[in-house]
């Protein structure tokens, strides 16, 4: 990025924003921070108003605005892209919102941009995943970000899937993210008094109610790298034959792969899984074609396995 554009994008930055740090522009478009004070120099000469406070950041003067930044193609496409993810994984009412904000974009591009848009609208798909998926409330998002905003306790109706029971619990949010096709939300558990995990499908209520807490809960991000980070995983080598390989396509990815070496004969894949449980179940789908290297915990729990199904084969042929 040359200095002329990165100006551009560091003023339209300030206006985005209350306060931005050195620190943040200086990591956004990777740059010293002396060539960060530098360009705001250069900014204030310029005649923007930038207000600077040591240990707080960089602000522009209360009611400066410039008129509306024209988007390029790239920056265009990137929204019509975003527009529709967001209306495949998000709620009817965030979908809506978005599609709203995206007829504003819209208004402001140049005509030759306009005229690219609407070449290209019908040759973006993200077409909806084939695992059966509870439908979201119309506003269920946009409910709980709001409560994340405004510090509001959400109570909410949340089926336990390893109690198998339905429970009423009030919350404190304190993020939300997506993972493996299921947004799950981050909050403070009142009746269980820790964080919890609750994923949105399993959500059957929710309501905001007139409580506000106090934010006094570690970072947001701090809890999701502490339950998908810092699981004690459990390492797994396997041998499988080609023919047999070809077969896996994604489902090597939600047990944990982490790489592998192809042989003449076949393919030796390592994994690093959460649950030993759920790998001896997969692998039993191919075990005729594979074999365990390690550990051998696994290759004990899939013996039990393949004893179990034999022992039922047998009470199913003596009936």
């Amino acid at each position: 990025m040359n200095r002329l554009d990165r100006l551009s994008a560091i003023l339209i930055l300030l206006q985005s924003r209350r306060v931005i740090k050195a620190q943040d522009l200086a990591s956004r478009f990777d740059i010293s921070l002396r060539t960060v004070y530098r360009d705001v120099r250069s900014l204030e000469e310029g005649g923007i108003p930038i207000i600077g406070e040591a240990g707080v950041g960089y602000s522009l003067a209360a009611g400066y605005r410039l008129p509306p930044v024209m988007f390029s193609r790239e920056e265009a496409t990137a929204f019509l892209t975003a527009e529709k993810l967001v209306s495949r994984l998000t709620d009817a009412a965030n979908s809506a919102s978005y599609r709203s904000a995206m007829d504003k974009i819209r208004a402001v591009l140049r005509s030759t941009e306009q005229d690219y848009l609407e070449t290209i609208d019908n040759r973006i798909a993200v077409m909806e995943s084939r695992r059966p998926q509870n439908r979201l409330s119309e506003n269920l998002m946009q409910i709980v970000l709001n409560a994340i905003a405004d510090k509001l306790v959400l109570e909410i109706e949340y089926f336990a899937f390893y109690r198998q029971e339905q429970t009423s619990r009030q919350v404190e949010p304190l993020g939300i993210f997506y993972l493996d096709n299921y947004w799950h939300l981050i909050a403070h558990c009142r009746s269980r008094k820790a964080v919890r995990d609750f994923r949105f499908d399993r959500i059957s209520t929710i309501r905001s109610l007139d409580i506000q807490f106090e934010d006094v809960h570690a970072p947001f991000m701090k809890y999701v790298s502490c339950i998908y980070q810092d699981l004690a995983l459990q390492a797994v080598q396997i041998f499988i034959e080609k023919e047999a390989y070809l077969h896996l396509g994604e489902q090597k990815y939600y047990l944990g792969f982490v790489s592998e070496e192809t042989r003449s004969d076949g393919v030796i894949m390592e994994f690093m899984t959460h649950s030993l449980e759920g790998f001896a179940r997969w692998y039993m789908s191919f075990a005729d074609h594979a074999i365990i290297l390690k550990p051998a915990t696994l290759s004990k729990r899939v013996a039990e396995i393949n004893l179990a199904i034999g022992k039922k084969i047998q009470e199913t042929q003596s009936c």
